[in-house]
């Protein structure tokens, strides 16, 4: 059973419709013994780093999940649940969880920020989570930052935006995508099911 996190702050009727799709059993909780008892963790989100560290810490949330982590259990974050999942963000200047060494950094770019739309994912190593996913394919982006890992070898998928930047995370049991897989149609879905089949 896979638990999208609530939070206040995530997309989840978008995410859970994608999982009823591809007929994976899931949960949405902010239950604290659900989140204990779930064999994975999908962090969704939509808006502000500083909002979302506030709404995890005020359910105790932060805590659980750091802890499930650290016991194995499989995560996957999409876009501001990818961003938190690092140690800290310019937006609002927050520390995040930590699980990921590194910095959210805003776009510094002459492009229009944020980036809405289609764009490219360039598959930089074997990814797990793009695993039958042409190169270059089209994912969904909403973000004005972007995650900037310490450890270079953990960005499995990097998108061209004014700079090439790191959209698909994969470090032991942590996952990340800057996009939205719920909204990128096919290949979403298909990372969905990538993921699913790293917990079973």
């Amino acid at each position: 059973m896979i638990t999208v996190i609530d939070y206040d702050l995530g997309n989840l009727a978008s995410v859970a419709n994608a999982l009823r799709k591809l007929e994976i059993p899931y949960d949405i909780s902010g239950d604290i013994e659900v989140l204990k008892n779930s064999n994975a963790l999908i962090l969704p989100g939509v808006g502000a780093a500083g909002q979302g560290m506030k709404n995890l810490k005020a359910k105790g949330i932060d805590k659980v999940v750091i802890e499930q982590i650290n016991k194995g259990i499989p995560i996957l974050g999409i876009c501001l649940g990818m961003q938190l999942l690092f140690s800290s963000s310019e937006e609002g200047d927050v520390e995040c969880l930590g699980l990921v060494k590194g910095k959210v950094k805003k776009f510094s770019t002459t492009l229009k920020v944020p980036q809405i739309g289609w764009n490219q994912i360039e598959k930089i190593e074997d990814s797990i989570l793009l695993r039958d996913v042409k190169n270059n394919s089209y994912f969904y982006f909403v973000n004005s930052y972007y995650c900037e890992p310490d450890d270079g070898d953990t960005s499995n998928g990097k998108t061209e935006y004014g700079f090439k930047f790191c959209s698909v995370l994969e470090k032991d049991n942590i996952y990340g995508v800057q996009f939205h897989p719920e909204k990128s149609g096919d290949v979403g879905l298909r990372l969905l099911k990538n993921f699913w089949e790293v917990v079973c």
